[in-house]
C-alpha cells in the first residue's frame, strides 16, 4: 500500500462506537489504504503516512510518541480527522504543539472529496521523495564562469532531497570521448559544418553514457562550453539524447537546474526544457525562453543547428506542442523556489537566438516580476503541462 492509516484513540471512548465512525468514515473516501491501527511499528516507510485522530483526549499519547516518530520519518505530520468526537479540536493542539516544536504538520479535514483529493496529492509528492532518495548526479566540471549563483549546497541537498551531487573532472571526460570510435551517422544535417559535426557530437554522448555507467549516476550537469575549445564541438544532442532516455542532463554545469530537472523528472516523468529567458514583457505576461538543446522526448519535431554562440558542432531546434506548461526552479540550497504556470503560445526559429525558442505568456502575468526583482539564477525549467500543485506540495516537505 502506498498510503498507512496509524490512530489516536483516548481509552475515555467506547471502542465500539469509534470503531463504527473510524469504518464509515474511511470507506466514505474512496482511497486504497494499509491500516496499521495503533502499531507503528513500520511508520514512515511509506509514501505517506497519515495519523487519523479519532477522538478527542489524544494529545498527551501523541506526545509521548512524538520522539519516536521523530526517529523514524523527517516527514511531516499529517493528521487525518472526521471532526467526531472533538478529534479536530485534539489535532488543533497537536499540530500547534508541533508548530512549537519547530515540527511541520497539516490537518487533514473537509469533505470527503476534499479529503480524497488531498490523500491522493499528499501520496504522489511521498511518491517522488522516494524516487528521489539514494540519486546521484554528476557534476562534470565546474559550474560555467558566469554562472556565479548557480552551484548547490552539497549538504542540504543530501539532507533535504536525499540527492547526492558527485564532482568529476572535466578531464575524466575528455579522455573517455578520445577513447571513443565514431560512427557512421544516417541523420540529414541541413549544412555541410552539421553534417560534418555529427560523429563528434555522438562520440561525446557515448562517452557521457559511459560516464554515467562508471559513476552510478541518475543525471549529470557538464560544463559544456569547454567542449567548443577543446574537442570543436557540442554537448547539446548528446544532451538530448540522455534526458529523452530517462538520464537527467543539463548545460553550463549548473546544479540548480539539474536539481530541478531530476525533481521534475521524479514528478511527471519528463526532466524539462533547460532554457533562460531572452525577453520578457511585463505587460503581458510573455516571455521568450531560448536555449540550443531540448529533450527528444518532449517535442513533436526538431532539426540540427549549429550551436548559436559559437557558430560550430550541433544545435537542437525543438518544436513543442503548444498548450500548458509549468516554469520551475529550485535554489542551491533549497531555501527558494519558482513555480509558476502558463502557456506555450508558440514555437519559433528566428537566425539570431539559441535554436530551440518558445514564446511562454503566463496565466499571471505579474509573476514576471519576479525575474526582474529576485530571479533564482537565469535558467528555469520548462514542462509541459501544469503541474504547479505538485510540485508546490512537494517543496512543501522539504
Amino acid at each position: 500500500m502506498k498510503t498507512a492509516i496509524y490512530t489516536l484513540t483516548s481509552e475515555l471512548h467506547d471502542e465500539k462506537a469509534v470503531q463504527a465512525v473510524t469504518e464509515e468514515f474511511l470507506s466514505g473516501l474512496h482511497v486504497e489504504y494499509d491500516f496499521r491501527g495503533n502499531d507503528y511499528a513500520d511508520y514512515g516507510s511509506h509514501p505517506l503516512d497519515l495519523i487519523y485522530v479519532r477522538t478527542g483526549g489524544t494529545e498527551g499519547i501523541f506526545k509521548r510518541l512524538l520522539p519516536e516518530l521523530s526517529a523514524k520519518s523527517a516527514s511531516p505530520f499529517y493528521l487525518l480527522t472526521s471532526g467526531k468526537s472533538n478529534s479536530l479540536a485534539a489535532s488543533m493542539e497537536i499540530l500547534s504543539f508541533l508548530r512549537q516544536q519547530g515540527r511541520k504538520g497539516e490537518i487533514i479535514h473537509g469533505n470527503a472529496e476534499y479529503i480524497s483529493r488531498r490523500i491522493c496529492l499528499l501520496e504522489k509528492a511521498g511518491e517522488v521523495r522516494r524516487q528521489l532518495l539514494g540519486c546521484r548526479l554528476g557534476v562534470i566540471g565546474q559550474p560555467s564562469d558566469w554562472l556565479i549563483s548557480s552551484h548547490a549546497d552539497k549538504e542540504k541537498v543530501k539532507a533535504r532531497l536525499g540527492i547526492e551531487l558527485t564532482d568529476i573532472p572535466m578531464q575524466a571526460l575528455l579522455d573517455e570521448i578520445k577513447k571513443t570510435p565514431a560512427e557512421e551517422v544516417d541523420d540529414v544535417a541541413h549544412s555541410a559544418v552539421v553534417e560534418q559535426a555529427l560523429p563528434g557530437a555522438l562520440q561525446i554522448y557515448h562517452a557521457l553514457k559511459k560516464m554515467v555507467e562508471r559513476y552510478s549516476l541518475q543525471g549529470l550537469t557538464i560544463r559544456c562550453f569547454d567542449l567548443l575549445t577543446s574537442v570543436r564541438n557540442t554537448g547539446c544532442l548528446a544532451l538530448a539524447k540522455l534526458n529523452s532516455e530517462g538520464i537527467v542532463a543539463g548545460c553550463e554545469g549548473d546544479v540548480p537546474a539539474m536539481l530541478s530537472m531530476r525533481i521534475a523528472q521524479a514528478a511527471i516523468g519528463v526532466s524539462g526544457f533547460q532554457a533562460n529567458p531572452a525577453s520578457i514583457n511585463p505587460e503581458t505576461g510573455e516571455m521568450l525562453f531560448a536555449h540550443c538543446t531540448i529533450p527528444f522526448n518532449m517535442v513533436e519535431r526538431y532539426e540540427f543547428d549549429t550551436h548559436f554562440e559559437s557558430g560550430i558542432g550541433v544545435g537542437i531546434r525543438g518544436y513543442m506542442k503548444e498548450g500548458p506548461v509549468t516554469l520551475f526552479k529550485v535554489s542551491g540550497d533549497l531555501s527558494r523556489c519558482f513555480i509558476e504556470e502558463g502557456e506555450l503560445v508558440r514555437n519559433q526559429a528566428k537566425p539570431d537566438l539559441c535554436r530551440t525558442q518558445q514564446i511562454i505568456r503566463l496565466s499571471d502575468c505579474s509573476k514576471t516580476s519576479y525575474f526582474l526583482t529576485e530571479p533564482i539564477g537565469n535558467h528555469h525549467v520548462i514542462l509541459p503541462g501544469h503541474h504547479k500543485e505538485l510540485l508546490e506540495q512537494l517543496m512543501k516537505t522539504l
